[in-house]
């Protein structure tokens, strides 16, 4: 059935509610209070002393690296959509994509907002929500990789005994073991259905979700049963330099993404090589507890547990404090900034450009 007027009026007032600026207010008074909070708590004369010793190498390699890593999120959803996208409306789709995933709840993030704006670039609704589904499959298929590499290489050090009592070290390891279970069954669920048998895996999902006590997530299985079986349609027939490219471009920006803090402590802290790695490994247990953030962009929740997962690499209470800040000012705080500035662009060239003024205002 066609969308109306009135349906696609409601949608994208829908879409731009969701992206109104106001939205940066809360995570970053919740963002700075915890750090703020955190810095009172610890501060003593002295304990920045490290800041004089930066090295201005491992600075340019993290900014490289976030750059490299935004470039790739480019390439990436430019030749998933098979380059119906240009160069401009990539940046535009993945500066918008990374402002939601700033303002909204870490478990909705970005994903929810994705396929509309990739709609209103022109492409159908049912081919977005294909691509869309294609970057998540990809996504948890790093995941599901990188957990038993990162297992190999740093082992039972992966969980902060040092600043976890023995049993939230015994609970964080079960919520990580249960969180690889479920990406792994999503991932493969997903790769079964785009592939090989779309409708099993659909009347599987309305099977499961019509038992008592899920019944009242019957409606969304079955809306993302008809996803994937939309996504079979238009994914199944691309060959395999497509898929090639799409995974290599994945596994990139996810390394990249990870080497961030890895790259920011060796900036100021002398850091050996098996620490560096260790760190890397250390992002993807610290990845659950961002998981199952209630607040928009995990704000306060990724503040007050950076030092129990890294502050082991960086010494002192307040410098692990000025590094919590550093972080989130260069994966976070960044993004609320750039979409403030491409926001108005983008919905100045998709709505009009008497638009941007209604929204910015709201």
């Amino acid at each position: 059935m066609p969308h109306t007027s009135a349906d696609q009026q409601t949608e994208d007032q829908q879409l731009l509610d969701k992206l109104r600026p106001s939205r940066i207010v809360l995570p970053v008074l919740i963002g700075l209070s915890v750090v703020g909070f955190m810095f009172w708590r610890s501060y003593k004369p002295g304990d920045l002393a490290p800041l004089a010793n930066a090295k201005p190498i491992w600075l340019f390699v993290m900014v490289a690296v976030l750059l490299a890593r935004d470039a790739g999120y480019v390439y990436r959803i430019r030749y998933l959509t098979q380059k119906v996208l240009t160069w401009r409306a990539s940046l535009d789709v993945i500066m918008i994509w990374e402002f939601s995933s700033c303002v909204l709840p870490s478990a909705v993030g970005g994903t929810a907002v994705a396929p509309v704006l990739l709609h209103k670039e022109g492409i159908p609704l049912g081919k977005s929500v294909a691509y869309i589904m294609a970057t998540a499959m990809l996504d948890n298929l790093y995941y599901v990789l990188a957990v038993p590499l990162v297992v190999l290489i740093g082992g039972d050090a992966l969980y902060p005994h040092e600043a976890l009592q023995g049993g939230l070290v015994a609970t964080l390891r079960i919520g990580f073991i249960a969180s690889y279970v479920f990406v792994t069954i999503y991932a493969l669920l997903m790769l079964y259905a785009i592939f090989i048998n779309p409708r099993s895996v659909k009347r599987l999902l309305v099977r499961l979700f019509s038992m008592r006590g899920l019944r009242r997530l019957r409606g969304k299985a079955y809306k993302m049963g008809n996803e994937m079986v939309l996504a079979s349609a238009e994914l199944r027939g691309n060959g395999w330099g497509y898929w090639l490219r799409a995974s290599l471009s994945t596994a990139f920006v996810w390394t990249a993404r990870y080497l961030v803090i890895g790259c920011l402590i060796s900036a100021f802290i002398d850091v050996t090589w098996p620490e560096f790695w260790l760190i890397f490994g250390r992002n993807l247990t610290y990845k659950v507890i961002l998981l199952i953030a209630i607040t928009p962009g995990g704000a306060g929740i990724a503040e007050g547990a950076f030092p129990t997962f890294f502050g082991k690499f960086i010494g002192t209470p307040t410098m692990t404090n000025f590094m919590v800040l550093l972080y989130r000012l260069v994966t976070y705080y960044l993004y609320l900034v750039l979409g403030a500035v491409f926001l108005p662009r983008w919905i100045a060239r998709i709505f009009g450009p008497r638009r941007p003024k209604e929204v910015m205002a709201s």
